[in-house]
């Protein structure tokens, strides 16, 4: 049987990987928060291949809380008590061979099993965290403390309200630029690779969040101030990962 998260590919901006995907996951509860940044300070934090994309006239740094659920590898079922827990994500966007993508600056997880896997098998910049994501009704509350000793200290405390309806962005909006990318880079040994993504298209509602506390950004040696420009909610999505390969 087909993975649910491979049925729709019209929206794809590039066709399926033609190797197997290995990990599948839905991303639950989920708000993308968006603030501009400077191009130029982005750039020098990236590796070498790997060019800063900008839209509007600047660098955008997303800081994305979210839960992760049902997550299990290809062979397996779910794991109990391990299958679904908190994860928090501090991205830009990116070019590598004219190809668009996202570039992790952080992860966190409240997950011993997940952070670990994922550095192992993705080198991905994943960290330990004390997490906890509150959902009463549509009211969500989520908060994120690092714990993690290989990166500073970093706190994120926000509030929203998930909205009752969604929609696919407009193609070719801010919001779409945003969340169609299919790739996520990776610097392994010092060559840049790509880990595929593959999911059904994107459904977002504008949403306003009472955010108490957020320095994600103090590992790029920025300050976020006032408000995102742009913070969306979105519906449930399902999702399947493959291995990094060179294309």
């Amino acid at each position: 049987m087909m993975h649910p998260a491979l049925r729709v590919t019209s929206h794809r901006s590039e066709p399926l990987p033609k190797h197997a995907w290995r990990l599948s996951m839905d991303w639950d509860d989920l708000v993308m928060m968006h603030w501009p940044a400077d191009g130029a300070v982005l750039q020098r934090l990236l590796p070498n291949g790997l060019e800063i994309e900008e839209r509007e006239g600047s660098a955008w740094l997303g800081v994305v809380p979210f839960m992760m659920r049902r997550v299990r590898s290809r062979w397996l079922p779910p794991i109990p008590f391990t299958n679904a827990f908190p994860e928090l994500n501090l991205r830009t966007y990116v070019r590598h061979r004219g190809k668009p993508g996202i570039w992790f600056f952080s992860l966190d997880a409240a997950s011993l099993l997940a952070v670990r896997s994922a550095r192992a098998a993705f080198s991905l910049p994943y960290f330990d965290a004390r997490m906890r994501c509150e959902r009463r009704g549509n009211d969500v509350h989520y908060q994120s403390e690092r714990t993690d000793r290989r990166a500073m200290a970093a706190r994120l405390d926000v509030r929203w309200t998930m909205p009752t309806s969604f929609a696919p962005p407009a193609v070719g909006s801010m919001p779409h630029w945003f969340v169609e990318r299919y790739r996520m880079f990776l610097s392994q040994r010092g060559r840049i690779r790509t880990g595929h993504v593959a999911h059904p298209p994107w459904q977002l509602a504008e949403v306003d969040v009472q955010i108490e506390q957020c320095d994600m950004t103090r590992i790029c040696g920025l300050k976020l101030t006032g408000k995102p420009a742009f913070t969306h909610a979105a519906a449930r999505q399902t999702v399947v990962g493959f291995l990094p390969s060179d294309d």
